[in-house]
């Protein structure tokens, strides 16, 4: 069954039983799940989860899917130990356990993983994705770190950063046209305000009948019709990185 009808239509995606190709590892103060190449590379993408956490298979799949495009892939713990968000929690108390869960205040963990991946890793060339509450942190470290080289933004709840648009690095912008969380008003708002403010490279792009979540939601196989924009939105954002990196 397809996840249309549950308050927030990301949450677990249709497959449970995706184990990851990757390991856990301790970063810092962190965990983090870490997936490599077979050919070694200096490039590297920080995976930044949504609201149900690192340890989301749906975001795994992702995070292994940029490794099979020749990235070292990183997903951490954002949330520090701090439980995610589980579908069985009464949506009347997430207000409240999104207070201290703010995509805004990232840089720490962010800081630790950059280390991480230079000194570890080798990687030289570092760019981050995210999705919802990851999203929105993804345009929040585009506006202020300098390391990052660019960004890819998957259905970022917009409304925690309405009123900053000067980006620093390439940015694209993944959006749903059914998007029950992220209405077309604030897209278009949000295109008006980057055009009036930014200086270097973005896109914008809405991908037609989706809805939150669609690009890291493994429903290939139950809802057909959805299959070429699950595709298309994974297509761009591996363009985009390959761009820019």
């Amino acid at each position: 069954m397809a996840n249309e009808w549950r308050p927030c239509p990301c949450d677990i995606g249709d497959r449970f039983d995706y184990g990851g190709r990757g390991q856990e590892v301790q970063v810092g103060h962190i965990k983090a799940y870490v997936c490599k190449p077979s050919a070694s590379t200096d490039k590297a993408v920080i995976v930044i989860h949504d609201i149900f956490g690192w340890q989301l298979p749906n975001t795994r799949y992702i995070a292994d899917m940029l490794t099979t495009n020749g990235y070292i892939a990183i997903c951490p713990d954002f949330f520090v130990g701090q439980e995610a968000w589980k579908p069985s929690n009464d949506w009347a108390s997430f207000d409240d356990w999104l207070k201290t869960r703010d995509a805004g205040k990232t840089d720490k963990e962010v800081d630790v993983v950059l280390k991480y991946l230079k000194d570890q890793c080798g990687a030289k060339k570092i760019g981050v994705i995210g999705f919802c509450w990851g999203g929105a942190a993804v345009q929040h470290l585009m506006l202020k770190n300098p390391h990052l080289k660019t960004g890819v933004s998957l259905y970022g709840v917009i409304s925690r950063f309405e009123d900053k648009h000067s980006l620093l690095h390439p940015t694209f912008f993944i959006f749903g046209e059914k998007d029950n969380i992220i209405p077309l008003e604030q897209v278009t708002l949000l295109e008006q305000k980057l055009k009036q403010n930014c200086k270097v490279d973005y896109e914008v792009k809405i991908y037609p009948g989706q809805t939150h979540g669609f690009v890291h939601r493994k429903r290939e196989d139950i809802n057909p019709q959805d299959k070429p924009y699950i595709e298309e939105g994974r297509k761009d954002m591996i363009n985009w990185l390959n761009k820019y990196l």
